[in-house]
């Protein structure tokens, strides 16, 4: 059996800028470009032009949060996908207290129809494997069922594409618990690329990921060093072994966070053969 798949994921100005990313990724790879709500659409559809022409799948990010209102998402969605050919979307919170405009959140995104209405077909959508410090377990599972009735409903194929993390078992288990729950949409599970273990502990806090840093921090000397830096093998190791495993299983495959660098997490995905590409949009 093929050791599992991943995607990874760039900045606006990397996509439009960097010349590292130019036959840096498989022919037909899930290429997500952030959005952190200070870029243009002018810029972001610059941004998924190129990675579409460099021959990779651009997956822009759409923070329901950071979005002023319906008319910009609209503009945007259609010049993405008539411009970039794009099919293919994440769509998350955003992050923000407090919502910049019209939207508060992924599900007010989805009920616009603007996404179905101009020929996005697939959509990745946020999982929070340890809790969110904006809502507890049980609004995330009513929000998951909330969006699965809605893909059923219109036909949009959903997958859930969680936040990065360190503790493999406890992901694994996340994945087993909402499936126990009637989730069936396919998981593409975070973890960070080979980065510096500074590098981690500045992101991991940004990112509101405290326990699974606290399970680094506790791991270090297996998983990682202050010199040698992070190595996610031991994370992906265990992740893998679950998605070979005999039981039926929710993970479809990896979406890597490049912390330590695009090119050494690309190198690191060549090594351990992860790196091909998607036949199908699962």
């Amino acid at each position: 059996m093929a050791n599992i798949n991943a995607s990874i994921e760039v900045s606006p100005k990397q996509a439009v800028e960097s010349k590292a990313i130019v036959d840096l990724f498989p022919q037909g790879g899930r290429v997500y470009i952030t959005d952190v709500g200070t870029d243009t659409t002018d810029y972001l559809v610059k941004a998924a032009k190129r990675v579409r022409n460099l021959g990779y799948e651009p997956i822009p990010h759409f923070a329901s949060r950071r979005m002023i209102n319906a008319d910009i998402l609209e503009d945007r969605v259609k010049r993405i996908v008539n411009e970039a050919g794009v099919k293919d979307v994440l769509v998350i919170g955003g992050g923000l207290e407090k919502e910049a405009g019209e939207f508060a959140s992924t599900m007010e995104l989805l009920e616009t129809g603007v996404f179905q209405r101009n020929g996005i077909t697939h959509m990745g959508i946020a999982g929070h494997p340890e809790g969110s410090p904006d809502f507890d377990s049980d609004t995330a599972m009513e929000a998951l069922h909330e969006k699965q009735d809605f893909a059923e409903k219109t036909g949009l194929n959903l997958r859930i594409v969680t936040q990065f993390g360190f503790d493999a078992p406890k992901f694994i288990d996340w994945t087993q618990d909402i499936q126990a729950a009637g989730i069936t949409m396919p998981v593409h599970l975070g973890v960070a690329g080979p980065a510096k273990l500074t590098t981690l502990i500045k992101f991991a806090a940004m990112c509101g990921v405290g326990n699974s840093l606290s399970f680094l921090k506790k791991r270090v000397g297996a998983m990682a060093t202050m010199v040698a830096g992070f190595d996610p093998n031991e994370v992906v190791n265990l992740i893998e072994s679950h998605w070979k495993g005999p039981n039926p299983s929710l993970i479809s495959q990896l979406h890597v966070f490049p912390f330590g660098g695009v090119k050494k997490s690309t190198s690191w995905l060549i090594e351990r053969g992860s790196w091909k590409i998607n036949d199908n949009l699962n």
